[in-house]
């Protein structure tokens, strides 16, 4: 039971690290709403990240840690999305998609500018990595 239990100051941290509230811009916030150690698997963890976006709201380009396996899924609205110079897609509540190691997320978007939209991205990469997402310079 130990290993399952996360303590509140670690909880705290990284709810702190992983939100990006993007007051006055068009940004998604991002929210990580699930951390735990693999006990299966040294080394790796499972993150479980939300992605809220607002009517017109969007990620800029991006990639993820090198070890990181993702499979994210809409939960509503519809969201754009575009994967190493592949075309672009809409996918719809209930639709899912992988990024695997190594990927570029070009787009990734509301496809509404009236509805908001929400994605649940699960992570399976390395315990060490902190930081989810690197943003285009």
């Amino acid at each position: 039971m130990p290993g399952k239990i996360i303590s509140a100051a670690a909880l705290a941290l990284t709810l702190a690290a992983g939100t990006q509230a993007q007051a006055g811009d068009n940004r998604a916030r991002i929210t990580v709403v699930y951390d735990q150690k693999l006990p299966n698997v040294p080394g790796k963890s499972m993150k479980a990240v939300l992605v809220e976006y607002a009517p017109g709201g969007m990620s800029p380009g991006h990639t993820h840690p090198d070890s990181a396996f993702i499979y994210a899924t809409v939960l509503e609205g519809a969201i754009r999305s575009a994967v190493n110079r592949g075309p672009e897609k809409t996918y719809k509540a209930g639709e899912s998609f992988s990024e695997f190691p190594g990927d570029h997320h070009s787009v990734s978007a509301n496809a509404s500018k009236t509805e908001p939209a929400k994605l649940l991205a699960v992570f399976v990469l390395d315990t060490t990595e902190t930081e989810l997402t690197i943003d285009d310079k």
